[in-house]
């Protein structure tokens, strides 16, 4: 494993699984030359929500990633919450989607696609319950 990619995949790995999954849907849509988009917002039940999307539009502050031929880009705010997370992909049998592991959370809701981090407390409210 050469410096450059010990450095990104520090910053946010994405397995192999994730990475085809990602190829399968680039190819069905004919979006050549578009990439993962990885972010987080404010929202969900436990103070920030995941999310993704196919893009063409990188941004000179986003960082910018290529694992197993898959190119990423994180924002310059995401990148912060997600340093060290992994996203795969999973095929089980009560459904398939991405997943993000995030070692930065230190409370997840229950479907996992929203978090809070140590440096968030109060962020979330568990008083509603997760809505997933």
């Amino acid at each position: 494993m050469d410096l450059l990619e010990k450095t990104q995949t520090d910053l946010l790995n994405v397995t192999p699984a994730a990475a085809d999954a990602v190829q399968d849907l680039l190819a069905k849509r004919e979006l050549e030359g578009f990439a993962l988009r990885v972010f987080v917002s404010g929202g969900g039940c436990s103070g920030f929500q995941y999310g993704m999307a196919l893009e063409d539009n990188v941004h000179d502050t986003d960082t910018i990633l290529e694992q197993h031929n898959v190119k990423i880009v994180v924002d310059e705010i995401s990148i912060n919450y997600l340093t060290g997370a992994t996203v795969d992909y999973v095929d089980e049998v009560m459904g398939s989607g991405f997943k993000i592991e995030n070692p930065n959370a230190v409370s997840t809701c229950g479907c996992g696609s929203s978090f809070q981090t140590s440096n968030d407390p109060g962020a979330a409210s568990s008083a509603g319950g997760c809505n997933c």
